[in-house]
């Protein structure tokens, strides 16, 4: 079957997709340029912009440091679709395996798709403490990964927000050291064993015990700037950058319906991105909230070629039935 690049939800639902990405993110349109060049025919349904698409800048994958979100999503379209891809713009909203082995995707607007296989690439969200302005700076001067804004505010004053994720918020704190020479962790909550304390305060950490009750801005004739944060004593702590270790909140939902079984909290996949509903495919920060963008293009990548060899494998047992021979090539 020959993929086309419609982009109306009527004229895709009318085809029965090789098939169907669900997420137009890096996993997902990584995962799609693999199989369109392999002359599967691709739908990638996108359902919204990806997790890291307020920041201004990614950085971390090779050749592409630097570039915006935006700019970086913007290509990979264009390059999907150049294979002959299709693009459409839709949430989808519930997934089930028919007894055939069919998988069928109905879209928020009633539409139904149908493909032999699927890969959920539909991210995550950050779930931040509920600090106020908090997350009116995310992006900007609130970030979560020193590996990818660490660098950019090198030298500056930095505090980092304990959350519920303490033990990442600790090596947070331990990490920006590399970063600053004034690091402050402020615990909010979180307790510290002793020996805890004594290493991070040995590396030149500033440990506060108190809680976090906002975020200080001071308003400009155009912009709010940031001042720091305040404690529950009333304390400012001037800081110029803020990390934060958010919750993950992997979008899931559709991994779910197919009956895919979580394991240690997330759902599970194979080192080839499929889980254990055949023909089922996820990768990227739905499964792995670790992944960098260059992570999770290289995690669609691999479940594209998983996915290649699998329905292969089915084009060749369909052929040999058409032939009338049986698995040994009797007739």
């Amino acid at each position: 079957m020959d993929a086309t690049t419609d982009t109306t939800n009527s004229s895709v639902s009318e085809v029965f997709w090789d098939t169907i990405i669900i997420g137009g993110g890096a996993a997902g349109l990584s995962a799609g340029v693999v199989l369109a060049r392999a002359q599967f025919a691709t739908l990638v349904v996108d359902g919204g912009p990806p997790r890291n698409a307020s920041a201004d800048h990614m950085h971390g994958y090779l050749t592409r440091d630097g570039m915006s979100p935006s700019e970086f999503i913007a290509a990979g379209k264009a390059e999907f679709t150049a294979y002959g891809g299709s693009l459409v713009q839709a949430s989808v909203v519930d997934a089930q395996r028919k007894p055939d082995g069919t998988l069928e995707m109905r879209l928020a607007d009633g539409d139904t798709l149908r493909a032999r296989s699927v890969l959920v690439a539909t991210g995550m969200t950050d779930g931040l403490p509920d600090v106020p302005g908090l997350s009116e700076r995310w992006a900007s001067e609130v970030h979560h990964c020193p590996h990818c804004h660490g660098y950019e505010v090198r030298g500056k004053t930095i505090v980092v927000i304990g959350s519920t994720m303490a033990a990442v918020s600790t090596h947070r704190a331990a990490l920006l050291r590399r970063y600053s020479s004034s690091v402050t962790f402020c615990l909010n909550g979180i307790e510290l064993s002793d020996a805890e304390r004594q290493r991070l305060t040995a590396y030149g950490v500033r440990l506060i015990d108190g809680c976090v009750t906002q975020v200080v801005t001071r308003t400009g004739t155009a912009t709010r700037s940031l001042v720091g944060i305040e404690l529950d004593n009333g304390e400012i702590v001037p800081c110029e950058a803020i990390f934060v270790a958010p919750r993950p909140r992997p979008h899931d939902a559709i991994l779910t319906a197919l009956g895919v079984a979580p394991v240690s909290g997330l759902l599970a996949v194979d080192a080839q991105g499929a889980t254990d509903i055949p023909g089922v495919w996820a990768a990227g920060n739905v499964v792995n909230p670790r992944a960098q963008v260059i992570a999770a293009a290289g995690a669609g990548s691999t479940a594209a070629i998983s996915m290649t060899a699998w329905l292969l494998e089915q084009d060749l047992s369909a052929a040999v039935a058409r032939d009338g021979l049986d698995v040994g090539g009797v007739r």
